[in-house]
């Protein structure tokens, strides 16, 4: 099943965020590398998404519980979001349509 994570940042993220960066992408890769985080990015500047691909939405609980960012205080609230994925080569449920 896809999850969807997003985190909202704290005012000065950016000027904050040099000290975890290193570790936070180095957990994110880790999960890429385990098949359970599909993508990641920014959502400008104070926001960011991540999509797994997981059974269980404990998998990115704990993401989010170990992630620098969060434990050093640079995330100022975070959503974690079941998305029922329909249209697309990845989609988990994917629908029928009619091509024209």
């Amino acid at each position: 099943m896809h999850y969807l994570l997003i985190y909202e940042a704290v005012d000065d993220y950016m000027e904050r965020r040099g000290e975890f960066r290193d570790e936070h992408l180095k957990l994110a890769c880790e999960a890429e590398n385990r098949g359970e985080l599909i993508l990641a990015g920014a959502l400008g500047t104070h926001n960011s998404a991540f999509l797994f691909c997981i059974d269980e939405p404990k998998i990115a609980e704990n993401f989010v519980k170990n992630d620098p960012y969060f434990k050093g205080g640079l995330i100022r609230s975070y959503k974690l979001l079941p998305w029922t994925t329909v249209v697309g080569k990845d989609a988990q449920n994917p629908i029928k349509t009619e091509q024209k």
